[in-house]
């Protein structure tokens, strides 16, 4: 079995978290920026610099590891409607890191951006960004999120009202 190295970021304005969906690949539901970490790479510099890629955006902001996942996608069942598209295979095992990042201020409200270089070598990937309350209905329902990125929802929720508090 593959085994991948994964790195996500978790960006958060007050209680709202900054997703995307491929609005041309719609069937794979919500995500949070984050890719494959480079041979030699660490999961921190990873996620940093698949969230630049994935967003266009650079973070001058502390990256807080709060979870981790070791998923098996060969066993994993898809939840709903969300499935790797077909020129997108993501078998094998996938051991990601997963960061908290918190900002004051959202860069922007909503905008798109491309992945010009995505490590599968395929064509480059159009992503549509936008916040989500972390509280809403929305994103509470685990079949809104694509490959078990709405786990992790629950710990960030938890960590939300303490970090508040700490600030």
């Amino acid at each position: 079995m593959r085994v991948y190295h994964k790195a996500y970021v978790y960006l958060t304005c007050g209680t709202d978290l900054l997703v995307f969906d491929e609005p041309d690949t719609p069937y794979l539901g919500m995500q949070v920026p984050g890719g494959t970490v480079d041979p030699g790479e660490s999961f921190l510099h990873g996620a940093m610099r698949e969230f630049e890629e994935e967003t266009g955006l650079k973070l001058d902001a502390a990256f807080d590891h709060f979870s981790d996942q070791d998923i098996p996608f060969e066993t994993i069942p898809p939840v709903g409607q969300f499935r790797p598209a077909p020129d997108r295979p993501l078998l094998g095992r996938h051991i990601r890191r997963n960061y908290h990042v918190g900002v004051s201020q959202r860069p922007k409200e909503e905008w798109e951006h491309y992945e010009m270089f995505p490590s599968s070598g395929n064509a480059p990937i159009r992503y549509r960004f936008f916040w989500l309350d972390l509280f809403s209905q929305k994103a509470q329902d685990q079949e809104n999120f694509f490959a078990a990125f709405g786990p992790p929802l629950e710990t960030l929720r938890q960590r939300l009202p303490r970090l508040k508090n700490a600030a």
